[in-house]
């Protein structure tokens, strides 16, 4: 089979295609016949050696997973050869608060991923692939979708509340279908006026343009009368949180989920003028998975693609996700 592998050196020059034997399912295990997986920030960084400079290569990338059950170990009750599967982005972490297991068990980084034909996973780290979802989309799931969920479920997103979120990337337009699913308002920035555009026909109340307007915490405050938004989804990082933190509410809530705008000086005075929760997000447990997957079914909500790419040119799509042209996610069919 093939793998997209980070053989000897970091660099998405150093991508290859390597072949490896087929695994086989031991107890407790699946094997699956990957049909796509889907690209996150987090692949860049691993790929670059910016995630976790010492890591032992080679190193197969990829958390996102989905395709056909081929094959199951001695154990396994909970799925069958032809089932449709996602997989889970840390196959340890069941339920309840994250532990330094579920941490371990992410893939893609301290252990192989699945950007490749063939994956064998724990029978706890699968799901079925909800509804009437497509591999493209089911592949969206793991990472960037139940990022988005915990986010907005910790925050405690409802009904009557307003939500900003920065960007047009997975995570962004995963939490833009869910408030919205949710009952809340939402507000969004990005530096495309015609991303803007296609937030609003998802939904998004209003947007605003943050490279005409920089100074776009004071929009978001402007909107909900000068008292502030209920939830930010903060995907920027240092970068921009400060910014996020003058925009929401006091007693708000900042779900931190991304470093998309590099290193930068933060004065926590905010946090504590503001009280202000601040509350990283490191995608989420199996039980959250299976939450939000009952909203997308129950919403009939269909994951945005922006592009797929065949399983050959890992590399182009991978750039083409670091420009950051994409609105939602960038996919790789094999």
């Amino acid at each position: 089979m093939k793998a997209i592998v980070i053989a000897t050196a970091f660099g998405l020059d150093n991508l290859i295609f390597e072949d490896r034997p087929v695994p086989q399912a031991g107890p407790g295990q699946v094997l699956v016949r990957v049909r796509a997986v889907s690209l996150n920030y987090r692949d860049l960084l691993v790929a670059k050696g910016l995630y976790n400079p010492k890591l032992k290569l080679p190193r197969v990338l990829g958390s996102d997973a989905a395709g056909e059950v081929v094959a199951v170990g001695e154990g396994v009750t909970s799925f069958a050869p032809g089932d449709r599967v996602v997989g889970c982005f840390m196959p340890a972490w069941e339920t309840g608060p994250i532990t330094d297991a579920a941490v371990r068990s992410a893939l893609g980084d301290g252990r192989d991923g699945v950007f490749a034909e063939y994956v064998v996973f724990e029978q706890q780290g699968l799901l079925p692939v909800p509804g009437d979802l497509s591999y493209e989309e089911a592949a969206t799931l793991p990472c960037a979708a139940v990022t988005a969920w915990n986010a907005l479920v910790g925050g405690r997103c409802g009904p009557g509340q307003t939500v900003l979120l920065l960007g047009t990337g997975g995570v962004s337009i995963f939490a833009l279908q869910f408030a919205r699913a949710l009952g809340a308002r939402v507000l969004m920035t990005s530096g495309s006026d015609e991303k803007l555009a296609r937030a609003r026909s998802l939904g998004a109340t209003d947007g605003i343009n943050y490279r005409s307007h920089p100074d776009w915490e004071k929009w978001a405050r402007e909107q909900t009368g000068g008292k502030g938004v209920d939830l930010v989804v903060e995907v920027g990082g240092a970068g921009t949180l400060e910014r996020s933190v003058k925009a929401v509410r006091l007693g708000g809530y900042v779900a931190l989920v991304g470093v998309l705008a590099g290193p930068a000086a933060f004065n926590p005075i905010l946090l504590l003028m503001k009280a202000v929760t601040l509350q990283g997000v490191f995608v989420g447990s199996r039980s959250m998975f299976e939450d939000m997957n009952r909203l997308i079914v129950g919403e009939g909500i269909k994951p945005v693609i922006d592009r797929v790419f065949p399983f050959a040119e890992a590399a182009a799509a991978l750039r083409y996700l670091e420009s950051g042209a994409h609105f939602g996610k960038v996919v790789l069919r094999l």
